[in-house]
Parts: structure tokens; sequence; C-alpha cells
């Protein structure tokens, strides 16, 4: 796998859009899910350096989605950051309890995508 791809999973089309150019323009490739059991099959199948998940998903939402991530000896080591429109208090830290390594409330600022994707890229060196 090319070793600056980020799998998306997010069913809104003007969301992964945003979100690939962002990242396009720091020069990630973009693999994109529309929903959390073609998202979770893509994690299996892949095991992508690292996993952008929105939390409203259709079929299977995000909390599920990266507790079977967290669960599998083979995926736990991915980060995923929780993307999603739920901002309320408590949201933060009840997506963190179920196993995400971080959270970005949507709209998505691009500086605050792009630092934080740089933070979580395993490449790096320098994951939290």
């Amino acid at each position: 796998m090319d070793q600056k791809t980020v799998l998306y999973i997010e069913d809104n089309f003007h969301n992964r859009r945003i979100v690939r150019k962002i990242l396009q323009s720091r020069g990630y490739s973009l693999i994109e899910a529309e929903d959390g059991i073609s998202g979770l099959a893509m994690v299996q199948e892949l095991k992508p350096p690292l996993v952008l998940l929105d939390i409203g998903l259709p079929g299977m939402d995000g909390l599920e989605v990266v507790g079977r991530i967290k669960a599998d000896e083979a995926l736990r080591h991915i980060p995923v950051i929780a993307l999603t429109a739920s901002a309320m208090r408590g949201d933060r830290e009840r997506f963190l309890a179920a196993g995400c390594d971080d959270y970005l409330s949507k709209p998505v600022q691009a500086m605050e995508l792009i630092n934080m994707v740089g933070t979580y890229y395993p490449s790096n060196g320098n994951r939290p």
C-alpha cells in the first residue's frame, strides 16, 4: 500500500470530497468507503496506516467499526480518528473510550485535519 494512504469511512460524498482535496494537497492518497460494513472490510483487507472515521454511518456505526478494529490483534495498532458532526459535551470522551485515538468535529478545518493526520500517521514517528 502507498506509504501516504489514508482510509476515510464516510457516507457523505461532499465530506469525502473536502477531506480528499485537503489531504491530496499534502501528498496523501485517500481510499474511501461509504458505510461501516464496507469500511471495516477495507480495514481488514488493506490494513491502512491511518483511518478517518465518521460516527453516524449506515449499516454499522462508527463506534462499532472502531470497536471491531481495536478488538482485532492484527488491526488494533492502526490509529483511528473520529471525524464527526457530533460535538456535544462528552462526545470526545465517548469516542476515545470506544477506541478512537483522537477526534475532530465537522465542519473540518483544513489545518486541524492536516496537523492531526501528520501527528497520527505512523511513518512520522511522532505519535502521542
